[in-house]
């Protein structure tokens, strides 16, 4: 069999950072065998099987011996699918099936490359790209990212993004052919201009003081305990602070979706610029508020960021709960 090897560029994710990472594919004699080293996640190790099943479905050979892949530097966790793409193009670089030209040479030598494969080759959306694109335009490095996360990669304008539907759209752009419908680049996402909140205060009616309180609440980045009987509208005056609040910028929209984009639920492009209104129920964890956890996700404290937390029911809130928020109302900082 050929031996090669070849070297993709792609990042990781710890917390809001995205350290670079280096996938390098060995192709060497010896019996067959796909072996992944680097701190690889369950869901990393998988992709040999991913992997193996697209190139089988477009039609490419998978090569026969040792094949070993190294996610660098070995000493930080790798998780999620986004290291498909990169194990995949660099089994067929090492290969010779693919020959970068032109641009995507240029793209291959100093680029980035992220996306899961699904088993017939199309490219899905993978989690937190919104720190990785944000780093990569400081660094002014070339990416190419599955279609679906254009939208959210466009928040940060880098310049230099590519969206592709299927791993055989990106191997015709870097081979340049003619016949291939190649990729896309992601749109520019900004900010509105005027805050986009579906409740305003002018709809309620009445409620002269606890509206002045929300005004200097608002003015005065302070908190606000409400306290009445039920049905007084302390719920529905909540629900309408963060529109008091003024637009963000665009560094602090971007602050947002990136923690928005890590998490759980993930970053939707259409809330970009909108300040955040975070009501957890009243069951909730000092994890779920907070963050951390064995993989460190952001709490309800951290998706609040430059909108509005609200916890409905106060008192029926744990009181270890509540005693994990004293120190981020006292430090501003949240610490997992």
């Amino acid at each position: 069999m050929r031996t090669g090897l070849a070297a993709i560029g792609c990042r990781g994710q710890l917390g809001l950072v995205a350290p670079r990472v280096r996938v390098e594919v060995h192709l060497g004699a010896g019996l067959p065998s796909f072996g992944i080293v680097g701190l690889p996640a369950t869901a990393v190790r998988e992709s040999k099987d991913r992997v193996r099943a697209a190139l089988a479905s477009l039609g490419f050979e998978f090569p026969a011996g040792r094949i070993t892949v190294s996610l660098a530097p070995a000493d930080l966790p790798k998780e999620g699918g986004r290291f498909d793409l990169p194990i995949a193009l660099g089994i067929l670089l090492a290969s010779g099936q693919v020959t970068p030209v032109g641009e995507g040479f240029e793209v291959i030598a100093a680029g980035e490359f992220y996306g899961e494969l699904s088993l017939n080759g199309d490219l899905l959306p993978v989690r937190g790209l919104v720190p990785a694109a944000a780093q990569a335009a400081r660094e002014q490095r070339a990416m190419v990212v599955p279609a679906a996360n254009l939208a959210e990669a466009g928040v940060v304008r880098h310049p230099r993004v590519r969206g592709a539907c299927s791993l055989r759209d990106v191997c015709g752009w870097l081979e340049a052919r003619d016949d291939a419908s190649g990729t896309t680049r992601a749109p520019a996402v900004t900010c509105s201009e005027e805050p986009v909140q579906a409740a305003d205060l002018a709809e309620v009616r009445g409620q002269l003081l606890p509206k002045r309180a929300l005004l200097v609440a608002a003015a005065g980045g302070h908190s606000i305990l409400m306290s009445g009987p039920p049905g007084s509208g302390k719920t529905m005056l909540a629900q309408r602070l963060a529109g008091l609040l003024p637009p963000l910028t665009t560094d602090e929209a971007l602050e947002v979706a990136a923690i928005a984009s890590v998490s759980s639920t993930g970053f939707d492009p259409r809330a970009f610029g909108v300040r955040p209104f975070r009501a957890p129920h009243h069951s909730a964890s000092a994890p779920a508020l907070v963050g951390g956890g064995a993989l460190a996700r952001p709490g309800e404290v951290s998706l609040a960021h430059r909108g509005v937390l609200f916890l409905d029911e106060l008192p029926e809130f744990g009181r270890s709960s509540l005693e994990t928020l004293r120190e981020p109302l006292e430090n501003v900082w949240v610490y997992v």
